[in-house]
């Protein structure tokens, strides 16, 4: 249905792709994936014709329709969110706009008249008739309530315009769906619904994406860009890790006789197929993993970061109480109220709210970086914590303008230069990127370095506000993995699905009328009928 022959793209010495081939089924879901930098996006742009490649060309069957996720949040203010949802089938709306204007046209004449009855034909033809109900629908699913389907693109919020933007790509069921990062911004009962839509989607999609979760739930191949060259892999993100993982532990150990190794290889397939077959995962449904080859594993070329957290102490059995917790904005508005919350050893709390601003306010009360307005906050003598903001300017601001050596030994007791460039390394600053400045940090290099202050701060109880913001896939796969490892107290919220559910054993959500505190995990959590009923009566007061 689309294919890329022989794309190459550079810009100035910096090569990109060399000689790309490859094609993408009616029917799959491909994920994009690569290390920052890689080039994903410009992929994505390549396959929409935004951007020419230097050579080759790109070729879409006839008669195929492609929607692309538009990333200019502004571009539609003066249209209501219904009509920006129907703007998604540009034909179509075409047709609509052009019929409806010869409607009220009172000068309108007789072959006037023919004209909006043949428009009228191929507007039916296409599903015009249903347009409005079906794009209501959509709408309605992303959580935008039926008052907000006629208001202007420009009175919405932010977070409704992306969900509206959302509703305009998925409309009248195109053949070619392009996604570039989706999930940004969504709360994890649209992702989770997103994700549903797209493993039941027939036509084809071709995403990006650095949440985990919402790969391994909607993609049937994984597309991955390294060496310079684009490499399609069946399976999801998840197969597609785990597999490149054993490759490279293969091939690092030289000692292996290459008939073993296949062997090893033939059993994680296999096992990793049945464990598909029985799970909602799209790649259940195309089997591809029973056809892998296996000369098609290749390791990867990308770093991981080492993530470990190691207290200095073990704590004792008082961890954190808090009583009467209550906490309001600037203006006034009451953010929370009245929580108490009992910490039990090695709990680990998922704490999340419909407004994340109620999040946010929460970890900085508790972390002492703002007055509660009432109630009390009792730490165990023994438990040492460490923060994780959200916003991490004010670390990296002008009166902060160090080299990063410097900006890290002032976190650090261990103040020898070999040993701080060698925690650097640890966390993929090399050679003289230790040199540079804080100031000039890209966003993921921010939040890496703010993970070496509290490696360094050695503590048995981590507060994280979104640590996944700004990291790629490697960062947050070795995130994951220091968290998991890390035996004791934690409260976080990530947007990353599969962080929440992996690392956190306990799920409590603020909510304008009470909190819901439950024993779980976040995925038990999402599905639960009880706690779904629970939450519609709390939010509904």
């Amino acid at each position: 249905m689309l294919s890329v022959n022989d794309i190459s793209l550079q810009f100035g010495k910096r090569v990109l792709f060399d000689e790309v081939n490859i094609s993408f089924g009616d029917g799959n879901c491909y994920g994009i994936i690569g290390a920052n930098g890689a080039g994903k996006s410009t992929f994505l742009k390549i396959l929409s014709g935004e951007i020419e490649a230097n050579q080759g060309h790109v070729s879409l069957e006839p008669g195929k329709r492609m929607a692309v996720l538009s990333q200019n949040h502004f571009a539609y203010n003066e249209f209501t969110a219904l009509d920006t949802v129907i703007m998604g089938h540009k034909k179509m709306y075409d047709i609509m706009v052009e019929k409806n204007a010869i409607y009220m046209d009172p000068d309108a004449t007789e072959a006037d008249g023919m004209k909006a009855a043949e428009l009228e034909q191929e507007y039916g033809e296409m599903g015009g008739w249903n347009a409005e109900t079906d794009s209501a629908t959509l709408l309605s699913h992303l959580g935008l309530k039926e008052s907000e389907h006629y208001k202007l693109m420009k009175d919405l919020t932010g977070n409704q315009r992306v969900k509206v933007l959302l509703a305009q790509v998925l409309f009248g069921n195109p053949d070619i769906v392009l996604l570039d990062e989706p999930t940004n911004d969504l709360d994890a009962e649209t992702v989770t619904w997103l994700a549903d839509f797209l493993a039941d989607f027939k036509n084809t999609v071709i995403v990006v994406s650095h949440d985990r979760y919402f790969l391994d739930m909607v993609c049937t191949h994984i597309v991955d860009i390294d060496y310079k060259k684009v490499k399609q892999y069946s399976g999801n993100y998840t197969f597609w890790y785990e597999s490149s993982q054993l490759m490279s532990k293969q091939m690092a150990d030289k000692n292996k006789k290459t008939d073993q190794k296949r062997k090893e290889l033939m059993e994680f397939i296999q096992r990793f197929s049945a464990n598909a077959s029985k799970s909602k995962q799209a790649t259940s449904r195309k089997k591809a993993l029973e056809k892998l080859k296996i000369e098609n594993i290749q390791p990867s070329s990308r770093k991981y970061p080492y993530i470990a957290f190691k207290p200095e102490r073990e704590p004792g059995d008082q961890i954190l109480k808090v009583t009467g917790l209550t906490k309001r904005d600037s203006e006034g508005k009451v953010l929370f109220q009245n929580v108490d919350l009992m910490y039990n050893k090695k709990d680990k709390i998922a704490l999340y709210s419909k407004d994340p601003n109620v999040v946010t306010s929460f970890f900085e009360v508790i972390s002492g970086e703002q007055q509660a307005d009432g109630g009390s906050i009792e730490w165990g003598q023994t438990i040492t914590s460490a923060y994780l903001p959200n916003d991490n300017g004010e670390y990296f601001s002008g009166d902060q303008d160090v080299n990063l050596v410097d900006w890290l030994r002032e976190y650090s007791e261990e103040k020898d230069e070999q040993f701080i460039r060698g925690f650097l390394g640890r966390m993929l600053f090399s050679g003289e990127e230790v040199m540079k400045k804080s100031s000039v940090l890209s966003g993921g290099e921010k939040v890496r370095c703010m993970l070496s202050k509290l490696m360094l701060a050695n503590p048995n109880f981590l507060v994280l506000d979104e640590p996944t913001n700004h990291l790629d896939l490697e960062s947050i796969t070795a995130l994951n993995n220091g968290l998991s490892d890390f035996g004791y107290n934690l409260m976080m919220y990530s947007h990353d699905h599969e962080l929440m559910n992996t690392v956190c054993n306990r799920i409590v959500e603020i909510t304008p009328n009470g909190v819901i505190d439950k024993l779980m995990s976040w995925n038990d959590y999402l599905k639960s009928e009880d706690v779904k009923a629970q939450r519609e009566a709390l939010y509904a007061k």
